[in-house]
């Protein structure tokens, strides 16, 4: 049997790290709530970096790994391949399958502190 291919629809670097930060945000309160269907979360409340990083709960992002959140054709690339559903630029609703994808970069985009 074959391996389980990493990255199946081929997402660019810049769509595997917004879908990496559109993850992150569907499980914190502050920024994703139960969407319309099964399985959604829908993401509104999108962060804004402060100098050079911004924060996801527990984690720092660098500003430079998410210029895809402000990047319409990014969300038209994610939404064509059926991961979100755009609200661009206010919201979005990631799909399950969007919430399923294993982007390989959680920890490359998501920086978070040894205490």
């Amino acid at each position: 049997m074959p391996a389980k291919k990493q990255n199946p629809l081929n997402l660019n670097p810049l769509q595997l790290k917004t879908l990496t930060l559109f993850q992150a945000l569907a499980a914190l309160p502050d920024h994703a709530q139960a969407g319309p269907e099964p399985g959604t979360v829908l993401i509104g409340n999108l962060p804004h970096p402060h100098g050079d990083h911004f924060h996801v709960g527990d984690a720092a992002v660098a500003a430079r790994d998410a210029t895809g959140l402000g990047n319409q054709a990014v969300w038209v690339a994610l939404q064509r391949k059926g991961l979100i559903a755009s609200g661009f630029p206010h919201q979005v609703l990631l799909t399950p399958a969007g919430l399923a994808y294993d982007t390989g970069l959680g920890e490359a985009v998501l920086h978070r502190a040894e205490h």
